[in-house]
This record gives structure tokens, sequence and C-alpha cells, in this order.
């Protein structure tokens, strides 16, 4: 089947806002307009996405796995898009992939100083598929937190960074200034085979609710403070290492140059 992607669009509003009304006016559309293109969707892709109740609107097991892989879908084809408009233009653009908490801008800024009519992007990764825009070429490099699938990707190590127990203020071990991972082994824990979120500040809510605790790295954990968690180092616990990431099959010079600048920017700014 050909994937429409207007209706995608349509579905993935749909999707975040949970409701059909609030879908249509941030799509500029009309209510009844927007449930028969769903409708036709979903009989376009053959299942149902949807379960619909006169209060609310909920993803079926089908919905939620279409509305993981459409943010992807559309980046993507938008990101194509803007390399056909870049060529015709005779814009140079590069576009760094990076580990939410990792802080890539020095890097950036040193190599702007270097080539000032490079263009540059800047894509957040998911944590469960750090290495994704690197192999759909929304992006040329990555600078990204093990573990990823490395397969056909090279890689510079930069440094590591160690990880936190991040937990609600109210928690028993919320006083402690640091524990061992042994301090760990009766508290529910959030990860990605028992319970994987869709975005961080989900993860972020589901711990101050008190569903679970998280091993996090710390930089992660400095990037989303909040005043009801709390982020206490484990000191037993492995560092976490960083890296550059790129595909094996991109050797253009441009690359090159931002490897070089980045890696020696990165990796002092790690030891400072």
């Amino acid at each position: 089947m050909d994937l429409d992607l207007r209706k995608l669009r349509y579905f993935l509003a749909v999707a975040e806002q949970r409701h059909f009304g609030r879908a249509a006016e941030q799509l500029y559309i009309a209510q009844p307009v927007l449930s028969r293109q769903i409708r036709a969707f979903e009989q376009e892709m053959s299942c149902a996405l949807l379960e619909r109740t006169t209060r609310s609107v909920e993803l079926t097991a089908a919905g939620q796995q279409l509305y993981q892989e459409a943010h992807g879908i559309l980046a993507t084809v938008d990101a194509a898009v803007r390399r056909v408009h870049d060529l015709e233009q005779g814009v140079q653009r590069l576009v760094i992939a990076f580990s939410p908490g990792l802080r890539v801008s020095e890097a950036i800024r040193a190599f702007s100083a270097q080539h000032p009519g490079v263009e540059t992007d800047v894509i957040p990764t998911r944590w469960w598929e750090q290495d994704k825009p690197l192999r759909d070429c929304r992006a040329q490099v990555g600078y990204l937190r093990r573990p990823f699938d490395d397969s056909d990707l090279r890689t510079i190590p930069i440094g590591h960074e160690r990880r936190v127990a991040c937990m609600p203020v109210t928690h028993p071990l919320a006083s402690r200034r640091t524990l061992v991972t042994a301090d760990l082994d009766s508290a529910p824990q959030l990860d990605a085979p028992r319970r994987r979120t869709a975005t961080l500040e989900e993860k972020f809510e589901l711990i101050a609710a008190g569903q679970g605790i998280a091993l996090i790295p710390r930089s992660l954990a400095e990037s989303y403070s909040r005043s009801d968690l709390v982020s206490l180092p484990v000191t037993d616990a492995p560092a976490v290492e960083t890296c550059l990431a790129v595909h094996v099959e991109r050797r253009d010079k441009l690359l090159r140059d931002f490897l070089d600048i980045a890696t020696a920017t990165l990796r002092e700014s790690e030891a400072a």
C-alpha cells in the first residue's frame, strides 16, 4: 500500500491530543472532516488504530506502534525534501544527532568558526534507538551514549559519565548522599524491558508519581532537574561511554573536519 502522509499527520495529531476536537483545531480543519480522514486511514491500513468513546480517544496496540513510528517517518520525509532544496539552492548543511543531556553546542561553535558558510542543525535522539537518525539519513553524525547498535557505524570515544538514581524527594532513599547498586535491589525501576516510555518527560513524570526510580546518566538528570525529584550518585554503577558516531560509508571532507574539531572540543570539555 502507499502511505498517505497527510492522513498520517492527521493520525499523529489525534494520537497526541487524544481528542478529535482539539486535533481538528490544531490542524485547522473541521472535526467531521478529520473523523472521516482517520476512518479512511484505518481502512487503508486494514487495522483499527484508535478506540473511541464518548469522552476519550485511546490508541490500540497497532495505533501505539504506528505512533512510535510516525515521527521518524515524517522526519525522514521532511529531511529528504530539505536535502533536495539544499542541493537546488547550493546550501551546505551538517545535521548532528545527540542523546538528550549531552551538549554538542560547544563543538558546533568551534566548527562554525572555521566553516561560517555551513548551516548546522541538531536532532535529539530517542534513548532506545539513538542510532536511527544516522541510518535513515536525517543526520550525518551523532554524539551518543552507549549502548546502541553500532553495526556499520564508525565510533570515536569521547569520555565517560557517571550514573545517578533518580527518584521522588519523598522516597525513603532520597535523604542519602550516595548509593550503591545493592540499595536499589528492592526498588521498582523504570527501564526499557519492563516499561518503555515514549518521552523523557513521561519518564520523569512517572518517577515523580512514585511509579519507580531510574538509573540514568548524570547529565540527563541535570538537564531535566525539577523540584519534586532528586538524583543521587550510585558509586559502583558502571560509567556510561559517550562517543561520536558516523556511518562507515560517509567520508566527505566536511564531515571529517567536524569530527576532528568535535573530538578535540568535546574531549577537552569532558576533562574539564
